[in-house]
């Protein structure tokens, strides 16, 4: 309390004060036009102080200031591209014709947080396509996750647990064993990941993702992938 306002000087003898008002009118008039002021700033302050999420509560939250999110029934939403190997856990065949295990795998994604520790998340993941028995394997689907976070300052842990609509391919030549065709449906999903904050708004992430995909001739065959990516906050 600014110690020249007139309301902090009840307690004066009544000289005092006449003399006090007599000599600095001037004092006086700005400071009861300042303090209503300083006053509403302090209970301001005070209130933002109050109220106001830590960094860490932030960054748990997905830290942008707006609450935008493509996922129906989530706010604070972001966008993310992950680049990484995928491994196909199937046979070559028999004749001794070329066979790969591991291709490029790519996954674009939107997701929006349901709290600060749960959200959800929908994106599109190529796993790539393999040179195998005379022809080529590949596979691409839709995926939709629940996603678990626990935040750790400047670095998250979070988990994955959702469903696939895949599609596979698979053609060879005849004298190797290995059925062709084509196979969709939804199938399980599940991953871990590690994220570290760049900024409030961005942050890498390092991913290992296991999809329980489908595939000609053979139910459903592992396939797992490994990625680095970037991930922007809204």
């Amino acid at each position: 309390m600014n110690r020249s306002n007139p309301s902090s000087l009840k307690g004066l003898p009544l000289a005092i004060v006449a003399l006090a008002m007599a000599c600095s009118v001037s004092a006086q008039t700005q400071t009861q036009t300042q303090a209503p002021t300083s006053d509403t700033s302090a209970i301001t302050v005070a209130q933002a102080g109050t109220t106001a999420p830590t960094a860490s509560q932030r960054r748990a939250y997905a830290p942008g200031e707006g609450s935008f999110s493509v996922i129906p029934y989530t706010s604070h939403g972001y966008v993310g591209l992950n680049l990484g190997r995928s491994d196909y856990n199937l046979g070559c065949g028999v004749g001794g014709f070329g066979c790969d295990t591991k291709d490029n795998a790519v996954n674009i994604y939107t997701g929006g947080m349901i709290n600060r520790y749960l959200g959800a998340e929908l994106g599109y993941v190529n796993l790539g396509r393999m040179a195998r028995a005379g022809g080529r394997t590949e596979a691409q689907g839709i995926n939709l996750s629940l996603v678990g976070r626990v935040p750790l300052g400047l670095v998250q842990l979070y988990g994955k647990v959702g469903g696939m609509y895949g599609r596979t391919e698979v053609t060879a030549n005849a004298l190797s064993g290995v059925p062709t065709g084509k196979r969709t449906g939804w199938v399980p999903s599940y991953g871990l990941g590690v994220g570290f904050d760049l900024s409030p708004r961005s942050a890498i992430v390092v991913e290992w993702n296991r999809y329980d995909l489908r595939f000609a001739g053979t139910g459903k065959q592992e396939v797992d992938t490994t990625s680095i990516g970037y991930m922007h906050r809204f």
